[in-house]
């Protein structure tokens, strides 16, 4: 196990996805109190954490399972190409569940001060349920990421629990309006699942179900219009409701971004739409930072 193979499977592309939500949910949070530094930075690593742990067991539950052959359109990673074994992955994911474990304490004790309250406490037992997630999306013996419900967690955990819970751990706040942003960066989240998933249909229709299988390839491209479309109107409406000058407009600049991007879908199969992937990522995390700086 190498230096490089370990960051060949900790997969460090994917990270602005996960860090777009929570970037949005730290704009939310600073309109209403002066933030923490401490806790800006655990929520951060927090964040970074948890997608690493999800991609790590997401490359060993694909191997068990045998997901992972030759045939795969996306890109290889450390123990289909022989680099890593599965007893030094174990290892690998039990180190980041670990540091996970570490950084959220840090996270919540830098915010509250204890965690002998009820927010903290519930936000323990939400970062618990993250960590699950994150290992049990094709990891273990029932994994929901091979029961089409990968769609439903990515939604939830990117999107709801990354931007409201974030704003929340910096601010000790709730605001109901806060579920529209929320829901869009979870929808747009689940559109980078979804890429994947219409890209690998041949070869993930032995081992697994997703909603893309489900659909078939024309359907699942117009879900993915319905997830991308569906993210700006809320964002709109979301606009619509807060925005009291021009300037908090200017991450609608990314719109056009997203409208290539939804052309590349439409008109590329299988190996060749697999740019699209971090395409999508980045133009996620540029509006999210537009979001904030605005």
């Amino acid at each position: 196990m190498t230096v490089k193979s370990c960051l060949s499977s900790m997969r460090l592309r994917t990270l602005p996805l996960s860090l777009s939500g929570v970037v949005v949910g730290i704009a939310l949070g600073k309109e209403i109190c002066e933030l923490k530094p401490a806790v800006v930075i655990t929520l951060i690593v927090t964040t970074a954490l948890l997608q690493i742990l999800s991609n790590l067991s997401n490359e060993l539950g694909d191997t068990l399972s045998g997901t992972d052959t030759e045939g795969r359109q996306g890109v290889h990673y450390s123990i289909q190409d022989g680099e890593m074994t599965i007893p030094q992955m174990k290892k690998f994911i039990a180190v980041i569940a670990v540091l996970c474990c570490i950084s959220g304490l840090g996270m919540v004790l830098y915010s509250f001060g204890t965690i002998f309250a009820f927010a903290p406490a519930a936000l323990l037992v939400l970062g618990a349920a993250a960590i699950w997630s994150a290992m049990h999306y094709t990891l273990g013996k029932n994994p929901y990421g091979y029961r089409g419900l990968g769609d439903l967690f990515v939604f939830i955990f990117f999107g709801i629990v990354a931007v409201v819970g974030a704003a929340y751990v910096c601010s000790h706040s709730f605001r109901a309006e806060w579920l529209l942003p929320g829901s869009a960066f979870g929808l747009w989240s689940i559109g980078v699942l979804n890429v994947n998933n219409i890209r690998d249909m041949k070869t993930d229709a032995a081992t697994r179900t997703t909603v893309a299988l489900k659909l078939g390839l024309r359907k699942a491209r117009i879900y993915h219009a319905a997830l991308i479309c569906g993210g700006w109107v809320l964002m709109l409406v979301w606009n619509l409701i807060t925005a009291c000058n021009w300037s908090e407009w200017l991450f609608f600049v990314t719109l056009p971004l997203f409208a290539l991007h939804l052309r590349g879908v439409f008109t590329r199969t299988e190996r060749s739409l697999d740019p699209m992937l971090p395409m999508l990522v980045m133009t996620t995390f540029i509006t999210a930072l537009i979001f904030l700086c605005q």
